[in-house]
C-alpha cells in the first residue's frame, strides 16, 4: 500500500500541437499536451488527463459524433483507440505514415484519415466487439501533395479534402453517379480550411495567404444519384423471350400513346439526372487587405450561426459572417502563432491553442470575455514545492514565471512575473500564505498569496545569482546560495535586511536545506562537502561532512534526525547531523540510466551522469523516477515517467538504422517547419527564414517532492509537472487479519449494534467500500461513545480513512463529528506520534469543502441581496403608483367639489 502509485495527473502544461476538440455537450476542452490527452471542464473548473500515453507526440484527435470514442494519432501515424467514458484504450492501428487530420463523419458510420495525398476512408468501430476495428472502406487519390484539412456534408454523402497543392477536392462517400470527384482551384496558397454550409454542397475554403473563396453548387444534395451496379447481362431461354416479345407486344397495343409520351419524359428526366455536380466561385474575399496580419494558420466554421473564425501567425483572431463576410470581432489574444481552432456545439465558446507559448483559451464571442485562459511554462520547469496542506503546488521556470496550481482542479490559478531571469529555486513558508523564489537575475522575491503580489525583494551587496534557496521552520530566515561567488546570504523576512553572508564552500552552493526542529542550516556544494551551519550561535560551522564527489542535493527527515544527501556519482548518502557520522548510503547510478542520445556513441551506461536525487525519491537526467527504503537501503520501486520517443535520451540502445558512413542521420538539420523540437533562430533571421533550427528536447527530472499528506508526490519534467497518487482501489493491505475476519462477521456486528467491534474488524479487513459502510451506518448520537472505546492503535488509522472521505463525501457534519471526538478524547495521546500527514490530509479535506461553501454562500447572498433589493424597488414603485391613485382620487373629488360649488354660485347668482 505504502508505494501503491499511479499517475494521476499532468500539471504544468496545457496544450503542446495537434487540434482542439469540444465534447458533445460543449462544456469540455480536449487538449492534446504531448504524447497525452488533457480533458478540461469548463463549468466545473476542472481539468483531468487520461491515463493512457503514445509513444510519440500527438497531432491529430479525431471524435465520434457521440462522444463516446476519440481515435488519437501520434507523429509517427501510429493511432489509438480511447473510450473517454471509461478511459480505457480499446485498439491499436499503425498507419505507417504521418497523418494530417482525422474526421468522423457526422452519422458516425465511416472516418475519414488523410496521409500524404491519399484520403482513406474507414468504417468506424461499432458498439459490439470486433476483431478488427479499423476496416478500410475506401481510397481517395486526387491531390498532388499533403492534404491538410477535411469536412463532412451534414447528411455524410460527401466530404471535401484540403491540400498543399492550392487545390480542394470534393468526393463522395458513395458511389454517386453525377459526382465521383471535383477538383477546385482559385487559391494562390496552402488550404487551411474547407467548410461545407449546412445543408447543402456549397463551399468555402480558407488559403494561407488570408483569402476566402465562396462556391456555389448547383446541385442540392438529394440531387445526388446513387450509381447502379453494373450487372452481367442475363441470357434469357427460347420460352421467355417469346413470353417477353408477347408482352411487350401487349403493352404497346394497349397504350401505344402513352408509351411514347412516357418514353419522352423518362428520357428528359434520364438526361437531368446524369448531369453532373458543378461548382461557381460567387465570390472571394481577402483577410489582410491592408497587410496587418501574417500567414493564416487555423480556421473553424460553425455551420448553424454561418460564423467562421480564423487564426493568424501574429496571434490575432478574427469572427466574420458568411456569405456575407460581414467583420463581427477582431481581437489579438497572444503575439504568437495560433496553432489550432474550435467552436463548440452551441457556437458561444471558441477555444484557441498556442503551441509556442503553451496557451489554451476559451473565448465567448457573444459577452467578449474568457471562459477559460491557462498557459504553462513554455521552457522547462526547474523546481516545485508543497504548500504545508498538499492543497497547492508552486513551480518555477526557465521562463522566469513563477506559478501556482492547485491540485485538486489541476489548474493554475495566479502567476508571478516579477523575475528577469530562470526561477532556480521555490519554496513555501510554515503559513502556506508565502511563496519565497529565488532567481538567476540575482533576487529572492517573497509572494502573498493573499494579495497576489510581491511583497519582499530580497537582494545581495554585490551582483550573484542564486542556484539554491532554503526557509527555515518559523518564516523569519530566508537564505541563498550563490552558484558563482560561492557564498550563502541570510536576510530576514520581516525586515527585507541582510544579516549575515556565510563563507566557507569553495565551489557553487547547489542545495540548501534547513532542520525541522532546530536552527541548524546544511549547505551542499560542488566541493564535495557538507556544512552544517549553527543559526543560533554567530552563524559558525557546526559540522563538515566530507563527500565522495560533488554534493548536488541534501534534505532532512521530517524528524531531523537524519541527513540524506545526493552526489554526482549517483549515490545518495545517510548522516547523523548530531554526531557527523554515515549511517548507509545507497548507489542509485544503475536504478536511474540515462538513456542514450541519437548523437552518442558510447552505451548509456557510460553517460549516466548529473542525477539528482532528493529525499527518498530520486531522479536526473533520466526517464526513470525510483523510491529507495532509508531503512533497507534497497530499492522498492521505479517509475517510467515517460514513454515519450519525440524527447530525446529516451532509448536505451543505439538505433543502428540512424547511422551512416557519414554519421548519425539526427545530425541533419531539415530547416524550419511545424516539425518536431523547439526552433531557435539565429541573429538577426527573420522568422519562418530557412536558417532556423531545431532541437529535440531531452527528458530528465529537476525536481522532485512528497506532498506533505504522504499520499501524492510531484516531478517537474520535460513533459510537464507530473502527479503520482496513491491507489488504494487496486491494493489488498489487511492489517492483523485472521479466519474470522469475514465481510459476513462485520455485518453480523453490524446488526447486534456492535459499533466499536464492527469497526476494528473493518479495518483488520481493510476494504475501502466496507469500512464507509460500517462507517456511516453508526448512528449519529453514538459516535462519542464508539470513539471512546476505540483501541489506541485503530484511532490513527481511522483519522486517516476520514480525511480520505471527507474529500469526496457529501456527509460533511458526520464525518467532521467523527474527526472533532477522535481528536478531543484522544488528542493527548496522538501528540507523542508522528501523525502530521494525517492531520494535514484532514485539513486539505476541510479547506476544499470551505472553499466550495464559501463559494455557494457568496452565491446565495448576492442573489438574495439582489431579490431583496428588487423587492423593494418594486414595493417602492407599487407605492408610488398607489400615490399617484390616490393623489388623482383627491383631484377627481376636488374637481367635482368645484363643479358643484360653481353649479350653486351660477344657481345664486340666478
Amino acid at each position: 500500500m505504502k508505494f501503491a502509485y499511479r499517475f494521476s495527473n499532468l500539471l504544468g502544461a496545457v496544450y503542446r500541437q495537434g487540434n482542439l476538440n469540444f465534447s458533445k455537450d460543449g462544456n469540455a476542452v480536449i487538449s492534446p499536451v504531448g504524447n497525452r490527452i488533457s480533458v478540461f471542464d469548463l463549468k466545473n473548473n476542472t481539468s483531468e488527463t487520461l491515463p493512457f500515453s503514445t509513444t510519440k507526440n500527438i497531432t491529430c484527435v479525431g471524435l465520434s459524433p457521440d462522444g463516446s470514442l476519440a481515435i488519437v494519432v501520434d507523429e509517427d501515424g501510429a493511432a489509438v483507440l480511447v473510450s473517454l467514458i471509461t478511459r480505457a484504450i480499446l485498439h491499436h492501428f499503425h498507419f505507417h505514415k504521418p497523418v494530417s487530420s482525422i474526421r468522423f463523419s457526422p452519422d458516425g458510420r465511416k472516418f475519414i484519415v488523410t496521409k500524404e495525398n491519399v484520403a482513406l476512408m474507414y468504417h468506424a468501430p461499432g458498439k459490439k466487439r470486433e476483431f478488427n476495428a479499423f476496416v478500410l472502406d475506401k481510397s481517395y487519390y486526387g491531390p498532388y501533395d499533403e492534404t491538410t484539412c477535411i469536412d463532412w456534408t451534414d447528411d455524410s454523402k460527401c466530404f471535401v479534402v484540403g491540400s498543399k497543392d492550392m487545390s480542394t477536392w470534393v468526393f463522395g462517400a458513395e458511389r454517386w453517379a453525377n459526382l465521383i470527384y471535383y477538383s477546385l482551384g482559385g487559391h494562390k496558397d496552402i488550404i487551411v480550411g474547407c467548410f461545407f454550409e449546412k445543408d447543402s454542397l456549397d463551399l468555402y475554403t480558407v488559403s494561407q495567404d488570408g483569402t476566402l473563396c465562396v462556391w456555389e453548387s448547383d446541385t442540392e444534395l438529394d440531387g445526388l444519384i446513387l450509381k447502379k451496379s453494373q450487372d452481367k447481362p442475363k441470357i434469357p431461354r427460347q420460352g421467355e423471350e417469346e413470353e417477353e416479345e408477347e408482352g411487350e407486344e401487349r403493352d404497346k397495343v394497349e397504350g401505344e400513346e402513352g408509351e411514347v409520351i412516357r418514353g419522352k419524359v423518362e428520357t428528359a428526366k434520364e438526361r437531368e439526372k446524369k448531369k453532373n455536380v458543378r461548382y461557381k466561385m460567387m465570390s472571394k474575399h481577402f483577410f489582410n487587405k491592408e497587410g496587418d496580419f501574417n500567414n493564416l494558420t487555423a480556421a473553424a466554421y460553425h455551420k448553424p450561426n454561418h460564423i467562421l473564425v480564423t487564426g493568424f501567425a501574429s496571434g490575432i483572431f478574427h469572427l466574420h459572417e458568411l456569405p456575407e463576410f460581414n467583420l463581427i470581432h477582431s481581437l489579438s489574444i497572444s503575439d504568437q502563432r495560433i496553432a489550432s481552432v474550435a467552436i463548440n456545439s452551441s457556437g458561444d465558446w471558441i477555444g484557441f491553442g498556442c503551441s509556442r507559448m503553451g496557451q489554451l483559451l476559451v473565448w465567448e464571442w457573444q459577452s467578449e470575455s474568457y471562459v477559460f485562459k491557462q498557459q504553462g511554462h513554455f521552457n522547462n520547469m526547474a523546481s516545485l514545492a508543497y504548500s504545508p496542506d498538499g492543497q497547492y503546488i508552486v513551480t518555477g521556470g526557465d521562463d522566469s514565471k513563477v506559478k501556482v496550481w492547485n491540485t485538486n482542479t489541476g489548474l493554475c490559478f495566479v502567476t508571478f512575473t516579477e523575475h528577469t531571469s530562470s526561477v532556480t529555486n521555490v519554496t513555501f513558508t510554515s503559513s502556506g500564505f508565502v511563496i519565497v523564489s529565488a532567481s538567476l537575475d540575482g533576487t529572492v522575491r517573497a509572494f502573498d498569496l493573499h494579495r497576489y503580489r510581491n511583497f519582499r525583494t530580497f537582494t545581495s551587496p554585490w551582483p550573484a545569482q542564486f542556484s539554491s534557496l532554503a526557509v527555515d521552520v518559523s518564516g523569519e530566515l530566508v537564505s541563498a546560495g550563490a552558484q558563482d561567488s560561492f557564498e550563502i546570504f541570510l536576510w530576514s523576512m520581516q525586515t527585507g535586511r541582510l544579516l549575515e553572508v556565510l563563507a566557507g564552500h569553495e565551489g557553487p552552493v547547489s542545495c540548501l536545506c534547513f532542520s525541522p526542529v532546530q536552527s541548524v542550516l546544511a549547505s551542499c556544494s560542488w566541493d564535495r562537502t557538507v556544512r552544517l551551519w549553527d543559526m543560533l550561535d554567530s552563524w559558525q560551522t557546526k559540522e563538515t561532512l566530507p563527500l565522495t564527489s560533488d554534493g548536488l542535493a541534501v534534505t532532512y527527515r521530517a524528524d531531523g534526525q537524519e541527513l540524506a544527501v545526493a552526489t554526482l556519482n549517483g549515490e545518495i548518502s545517510f548522516w547523523n547531523p548530531h554526531t557527523a557520522t554515515q549511517n548507509g548510503s545507497v548507489a542509485g547510478r544503475h536504478d536511474l540510466q540515462t538513456g542514450r542520445k541519437e548523437t552518442d556513441k558510447i552505451t548509456a551506461k557510460q553517460s549516466a551522469k548529473g542525477l539528482i536525487p532528493l529525499s527518498v525519491l530520486a531522479g536526473g537526467q533520466s526517464k526513470f523516477v525510483c523510491i529507495y527504503n532509508i531503512k533497507e537501503q534497497m530499492l522498492m520501486k521505479k517509475f517510467e515517467i515517460s514513454c515519450n520517443l519525440s524527447f530525446d535520451a529516451m532509448e536505451e540502445f543505439l538505433d543502428r538504422r540512424k547511422m551512416t558512413e557519414f554519421g548519425s542521420l539526427a545530425l541533419v538539420d531539415e530547416g524550419a517547419g511545424d516539425g518536431d523540437g523547439v526552433s531557435i533562430s539565429l541573429p538577426g533571421v527573420r522568422r519562418g527564414d530557412m536558417s532556423s533550427r531545431h532541437f529535440r528536447p531531452e527528458i530528465r527530472v529537476s525536481s522532485l517532492r512528497f506532498s506533505p499528506t504522504g499520499r501524492s508526490w510531484a516531478a517537474t519534467t520535460t513533459e510537464g509537472l507530473l502527479v503520482y497518487s496513491l491507489d488504494g482501489s487496486l491494493v489488498f493491505d489487511p492489517y492483523d487479519l485472521d479466519l474470522d475476519v469475514t465481510p459476513a462477521s462485520i455485518r453480523k456486528q453490524l446488526r447486534l449494534q456492535e459499533w466499536a467491534s464492527a469497526i476494528v474488524l473493518a479495518f483488520r479487513l481493510n476494504e475501502k467500500a466496507l469500512k464507509q459502510e460500517v462507517l456511516e451506518k453508526v448512528p449519529h448520537e453514538q459516535i462519542p461513545v464508539v470513539c471512546g472505546s476505540l483501541p489506541d492503535i485503530y484511532v490513527e488509522k481511522l483519522l486517516g480513512f476520514i480525511a480520505t472521505c471527507l474529500e469526496k463525501s457529501g456527509h460533511l457534519q458526520f464525518y467532521m463529528t467523527w474527526a472533532q471526538n477522535l481528536l478531543m478524547l484522544h488528542g493527548q495521546k496522538l501528540k507523542n506520534r508522528s501523525i502530521l500527514p494525517t492531520l494535514q490530509a484532514l485539513q486539505k479535506s476541510i479547506q476544499r469543502h470551505f472553499d466550495d461553501l464559501s463559494k455557494l454562500c457568496d452565491f446565495n447572498i448576492y442573489n438574495i441581496r439582489y431579490a431583496v433589493a428588487l423587492s423593494k424597488q418594486r414595493g417602492l414603485k407599487r407605492a408610488a403608483e398607489e400615490e399617484t391613485e390616490d393623489q388623482e382620487e383627491e383631484d377627481e373629488e376636488l374637481s367635482e367639489e368645484m363643479s358643484e360649488a360653481s353649479l350653486e354660485d351660477a344657481e345664486m347668482m340666478l
